[in-house]
């Protein structure tokens, strides 16, 4: 559903997205992933989650009709993730999620959009340095990084609260609300079985992650423009 791909140089460290042409048609299969391990369903659930918030969050963080979609998006995505461990045989559920996974990076979210992708380029190079599974490597960043920035984009993390997380908003300020919609997105996580540190899949060498922080690429679409250092600090707090 789309022209993207990652790749892995072991030799030197790198994860890094190469594009190619698009394809003239695609079958999707859900009943395919019935053969997947679970823990690699919902990795890869979340992932297709991860990619709406890093499309979400870019700029322009004024609302917009490709944001309202990401929105709906979103609300299916945790809806069928729920879903997928009640009823792990219901292709009906496999069918939403894969339709929501195709939909997240096929472009339509993007239009008009400057992504963030800060948090995939940090796990990317998580991923280089380690065997860190991608979607569990997102979980444990996302939230982090998250309570780094918030405060550049009050506004849209605050939207992100009410419309995906259905935070009642009432007698709360609008900083309030979007640090709650973090909470929402944190115990989320937990509730779905992810990780949410880096000591729980083993990666626990401050050294490393440090080389991970000083080679990690600054997206230009993140509301805050980070340092490495700031990078660093978030993946020690992940520790």
């Amino acid at each position: 559903m789309n022209s993207g791909a990652v790749i892995t140089n072991e030799d030197k460290k790198l994860k890094a997205g190469m594009l190619g042409a698009l394809s003239d048609f695609v079958i999707l299969e859900p009943a395919l992933t019935l053969t997947v391990p679970m823990k690699q369903v919902i990795s890869g659930a979340f992932d297709t989650l991860s990619h709406c918030m890093e499309t979400y969050f870019g700029k322009p963080a004024e609302n917009n009709v490709s944001d309202e979609i990401t929105e709906a998006i979103m609300r299916n995505v945790i809806r069928n993730i729920r879903e997928v461990i009640k009823n792990p045989e219901d292709v009906n559920v496999r069918s939403e999620l894969m339709w929501d996974s195709s939909l997240a990076e096929c472009g339509l979210l993007k239009l008009g959009k400057i992504t963030d992708f800060q948090a995939h380029q940090i796990e990317h190079q998580l991923g280089a340095y380690t065997d860190c599974n991608h979607g569990q490597g997102l979980a444990i960043i996302h939230p982090k990084l998250y309570r780094h920035i918030y405060k550049e984009n009050i506004s849209k993390f605050a939207c992100f609260a009410v419309e995906v997380w259905k935070v009642d908003s009432k007698d709360l300020s609008e900083e309030e609300i979007a640090a709650r919609g973090i909470e929402e997105l944190d115990k989320f996580i937990k509730e779905i079985g992810l990780p949410t540190t880096l000591g729980e899949i083993g990666i626990t060498d401050k050294n490393m992650l440090k080389q991970v922080a000083d080679s990690s690429n600054i997206t230009k679409g993140c509301c805050k423009q980070l340092t490495h250092d700031e990078i660093y600090e978030i993946l020690v707090e992940c520790l």
